[in-house]
């Protein structure tokens, strides 16, 4: 369970878990400018079109990706329709989201939080949202349907790799439309080179204010730089993705 609220850069507070020795967000970015850059605002520009969005929160942690989901939607597009699922290992945490000092904007969600943290998610006439206490990689496999976004936001694939394997990968994959695309704020070559091996296309997603991210897709997109995976392979012929054989589980 996190163990202590810290202050991120942008003012916002995060918080630090011990059991992985890291930061639920990134203190130098932000945790809200982390979420709304390397997350939120490539997947409701990547699907503006759409009146219904289905999106997969990995892992529901301090709920940051989901609220700001939220408010993204009822911000820009109060029209559009959210079914969010989301899975999360710490059920401790979860109920814990009461007290936590979230950002000003978030006030409007109140009850929200108190569903999620009390009876795990919540329900109205535009929104669903379902809090799984599980573990991501079961989720994932047992997960059916197709949905529009993932947010890949676990813990480093340093000290949680199960959640960066090709194999881990090959499961949001199949769960993904042919307009999906994942996010997440890796760059790392392993991570994407597991990606681009489960069919996706690979880009940065980098501007001011932020480190450089990544987003993948199903699709081709014009508006943001392709890596060109061939070459990067070509570069660092030995590079290989993560693979569950490989982890001491």
């Amino acid at each position: 369970m996190a163990q202590a609220w810290v202050q991120s850069e942008d003012g916002s507070y995060t918080a630090y878990s011990s059991e992985y020795d890291e930061h639920y967000h990134s203190t130098k970015d932000g945790a809200l400018n982390e979420s709304l850059k390397k997350h939120i605002e490539p997947a409701f520009a990547l699907h503006r079109e759409k009146d219904h969005l289905r999106l997969i929160d990995i892992c529901f942690g301090l709920g940051f990706n989901t609220l700001l989901s939220l408010y993204y939607r009822d911000t820009y597009c109060p029209e559009t329709t959210l079914e969010i699922y989301s899975p999360e290992l710490d059920g401790e945490l979860v109920a814990s989201l009461v007290d936590f000092p979230y950002p000003d904007i978030f006030e409007p969600y109140r009850n929200i939080i108190t569903d999620i943290a009390t009876l795990g998610g919540y329900e109205d006439e535009r929104t669903v949202i379902t809090v799984d206490i599980m573990d991501a990689r079961v989720a994932m496999s047992e997960l059916e349907g197709e949905w529009d976004v993932c947010y890949q936001d676990a813990f480093s694939p340093s000290v949680n790799p199960l959640l960066w394997t090709q194999e881990y990968f090959a499961d949001v994959a199949r769960l993904m439309g042919e307009d999906g695309i994942l996010t997440t704020y890796s760059t790392a070559l392993a991570t994407r080179l597991a990606l681009y091996e489960n069919g996706f296309h690979v880009y940065l997603n980098a501007g001011d204010g932020y480190r450089n991210a990544t987003i993948a897709s199903r699709r081709e997109l014009v508006k943001y730089e392709r890596v060109d995976m061939e070459h990067k392979i070509a570069c660092n012929p030995s590079i290989q993705s993560l693979r569950d054989e490989n982890l001491v589980l």
